[in-house]
């Protein structure tokens, strides 16, 4: 059972979608990845979220460059959480995307991290969940744990 639904506007974006399943996967989160353009194949698209509580998907990310339209449409559709992540490109390497992103109207909230972040994007979905969940709030707890001690261990900062 999915708890985290990935999607792309393009298969060119794809890479971004998967580094974020990796992260998911490594905090032992399912994660589904789908390629659906908010323009191109808008049915397909309200489907996909429509049916996405049923299935299991207690989050969304929603990885679009360019206009970005992606992230909002799939939160005009849906209560659940949706985490938007800009591409690079376009005319402001991806300033364009993040702002399209974030300027989403009263009553339609869409998160954003940073443009092309889909390891933060990962992380924030996960940290959604573990609000209900303490076994996956550990996992989190320990993840930034080993985080610390590897810059520690650095030994850059032996004597410190």
């Amino acid at each position: 059972m999915s708890q985290v639904g990935i999607i792309v506007g393009s298969r060119s974006d794809i890479e971004v979608a998967q580094r974020a399943a990796a992260v998911l996967g490594e905090l032992e989160v399912d994660s589904e990845i789908r390629v659906i353009s908010a323009h191109r194949a808008p049915d397909l698209l309200g489907r996909f979220v429509g049916g996405a509580a049923d299935r299991g998907i207690g989050v969304f990310i929603a990885i679009a460059g360019l206009a970005a339209h992606l992230p909002g449409v799939v939160a005009s559709q849906t209560t659940l959480p949706v985490i938007g992540v800009a591409m690079p490109g376009g005319v402001a390497d991806g300033l364009d995307a993040l702002l399209a992103i974030v300027q989403m109207p009263k009553g339609v909230p869409v998160a954003a991290v940073g443009v092309g972040n889909g390891e933060n994007a990962a992380l924030l979905a996960a940290q959604i969940l573990a609000v209900g969940d303490p076994e996956l709030r550990g996992r989190l707890v320990a993840r930034r744990a080993a985080q610390a001690r590897a810059i520690e261990e650095d030994p850059a900062n032996e004597g410190l």
